[in-house]
Parts: structure tokens; C-alpha cells; sequence
């Protein structure tokens, strides 16, 4: 029961009703003149309670005279309680008959839909995150996604709250794959945490081709453009075109770090981002690309690429490359 409601109120009575029908239970003389005292209520205050107490057949004429006589709450209320009952029986066959017919019309919109192999674009953002929500609404095993770039967009953190936490509390899995470069920013933290305070797990790695989300390894979604999100997406249907996202998402995990983790260092002491920056800079990636794809600023860039230069002790990229070419740094 919700904390300071009381049984009768439960039963529909609000506070002044109640009030007045304990008053008259207690003293089944007093008048309206004498309720009104007792509990600092106007006479038309105590008026409209007895008019609600006759509706729900807590009063009934006194035998001997034209007063009024509170039923006994044995009578009153387990009469009452046997009505309300009989209503909540009947919302609950209706709410039942809703079900049936969403799961009817959802039927219908499915087999709409061909087995085979199908694409189908969402053509903006919000068409995105609707379908989305109504992917996470309807999973029933687990939710994977692929969450390329940097730091995540606030307004995309919160659209996806809510969802995901109703997907978890119905015991779906929720997977997510970041970007080491997730790690510096607060609210893709933030973000992290309450997900894995809430069962969700999320690792990380240095670098991902794509954005994509996957829904019972059944359907998935990819961006239109990578580049432009708010272009809208691709939603993938079939196991031709499901299978091979699938096994790229499995091979990420398992090379990921999980969230809460320091980033792994290898045999030459380097980070995932940083051995993936002298690889993208070696294959002619300038500052900035190589930042774009790694969801890192050309600040932190271009402060690693001199870190590393320290430690390889060139004094020029071109040396330094060289360098890391000898040290099988790449």
C-alpha cells in the first residue's frame, strides 16, 4: 500500500469521508452540528461527506427516526470491498482483451513483413530512437550495440534510459562496446555506470568500423552515413545480412575491456589507442582523421603522438615511425 493511504481510502473514501464516517461509528447520536466540532469541519463539509457515505452505502435511515446510522464496517465495508473487487475483475478482462489485440495487431504488422532477406531505412533520428524503443520493448534475449566515436551525445544517453532499463528489469541482456575514448568523457561515464548498476555490460576497445545495435540476433540497425547519424539508419532483417554482424560484435567482445578496467598495456608497453594511432598515422591518417576515428580531439592527439615520440626518442614523425617500425611497435 502506498505509503500514508489508509484501507478505507483504498476502498474509495477520501480523508473527510473517512473522518466523518469514524465520527459517526464512535458517537451514532452525535448530529451534524456535533461532527463538524469534533473535527474543525464546516456543516457543509460534514454535509457533502454524508451524501458520499450514502452513495457508497455506508448510511442508512435510523429505525426509530429520520437521522442517520453508519453501517457496521463488517456489513458496509466488506460490501464495499466486494464491489470494488468485482470492478477490478472487469478492468482486468479488459486489460487483458487490450493485450490480445496488441498482440493481434502486432502479428498483423509482422507478417506483413517478408522472411527473407530485407532492408528497410529510418529516414531521420527520431524515426530512429522510436524504433529503437519499440526494439527494446519487445526484445526478449539481449540487446548488442556497437557505440563508435567519443563521448555520447546527452540528449542520446537520456532517449535511451528508459528503454534500456525496462529491457533490463525483464531480464534482456544488455552488451554494449565502446570506445577506449569514452573513458574521458563524464556523461558517457555517467552513463556506464548506471548501466552496469542496473546489469548491463559494457566493455571497451580502441577502434569500431561502425555504430550498430543488434536485437535478439534477429534484427539489426547501422547508420545511413556513418558519419551523419541524424541521416537515420538502416534496419536489417534475415540471417545472410544478421550472421555476419553478429560474429563482428562477438570478436570485439572478446578482445574488449571490461568497463571499470584500466586500459591494457602489451609487451611494448602501449595502449589499444595508442598502437591503433601509430597504425593509422603509418597508413597516411593525418591528426585529425586519425582522431575522428579513434572519438579522440586533435589536442589528445597530437599530445599522445608526443608522448610516444619521447619514448621512442625521435624527434620527427617520420623518425618516429621509423622507430616504431624497429621496436614492432607497429
Amino acid at each position: 500500500m502506498r505509503e500514508g493511504v489508509t484501507v478505507l481510502q483504498v476502498l474509495g473514501l477520501n480523508a473527510l469521508t473517512e473522518g466523518v464516517y469514524r465520527a459517526m461509528l464512535a458517537e451514532p447520536d452525535a448530529g451534524v452540528e456535533r461532527i463538524a466540532a469534533s473535527l474543525r469541519l464546516s456543516e457543509a463539509q460534514v454535509r457533502e461527506a454524508l451524501d458520499e457515505l450514502l452513495k457508497l452505502t455506508l448510511l442508512r435511515p435510523a429505525a426509530d427516526s429520520h437521522a442517520l446510522r453508519a453501517v457496521s464496517p463488517e456489513v458496509g465495508l466488506t460490501r464495499l470491498l466486494a464491489r470494488n473487487q468485482n470492478q477490478l475483475l472487469f478492468q482486468q478482462q479488459e486489460l487483458e482483451s487490450a493485450r490480445s489485440e496488441i498482440a493481434a495487431l502486432s502479428a498483423e504488422y509482422v507478417d506483413r513483413r517478408p522472411d527473407d532477406e530485407m532492408v528497410l531505412r529510418l529516414e531521420s533520428l527520431e524515426t530512429v530512437r522510436d524504433r529503437l524503443e519499440e526494439l527494446a520493448a519487445t526484445a526478449t534475449q539481449e540487446c548488442l550495440s556497437l557505440m563508435r566515436g567519443g563521448a555520447a551525445r546527452p540528449d542520446s544517453i537520456q532517449a535511451g534510459k528508459h528503454p534500456n532499463q525496462l529491457a533490463l528489469e525483464r531480464g534482456v541482456v544488455i552488451r554494449s562496446i565502446f570506445q577506449d575514448s569514452f573513458r574521458n568523457d563524464p556523461d558517457t561515464l555517467r552513463y556506464a555506470r548506471w548501466l552496469a548498476e542496473l546489469g548491463g555490460l559494457t566493455r571497451t576497445v580502441p577502434l569500431l568500423p561502425i555504430r550498430l545495435v543488434i536485437v535478439d540476433r534477429s534484427i539489426a540497425l547501422v547508420p545511413i552515413d556513418p558519419s551523419d547519424g541524424r541521416r537515420g539508419a538502416l534496419e536489417l532483417h534475415g540471417a545472410a545480412l544478421i550472421q555476419p554482424l553478429c560474429a563482428l560484435f562477438d570478436e570485439l567482445w572478446r578482445s574488449g575491456t571490461d568497463f571499470g578496467q584500466p586500459a591494457p598495456r602489451d609487451g611494448q608497453d602501449l595502449t589499444g589507442s595508442e598502437r591503433a594511432l601509430l597504425e593509422l598515422l603509418g597508413h597516411g591518417h593525418t591528426d585529425e582523421s586519425a582522431g575522428r576515428k579513434l572519438g579522440l580531439s586533435l589536442r589528445t592527439v597530437r599530445r599522445m603522438m608526443q608522448d610516444l615520440m619521447n619514448r621512442l626518442g625521435a624527434e620527427s614523425r617520420f623518425q618516429a615511425g621509423a622507430q616504431a617500425v624497429r621496436n614492432d611497435w607497429i
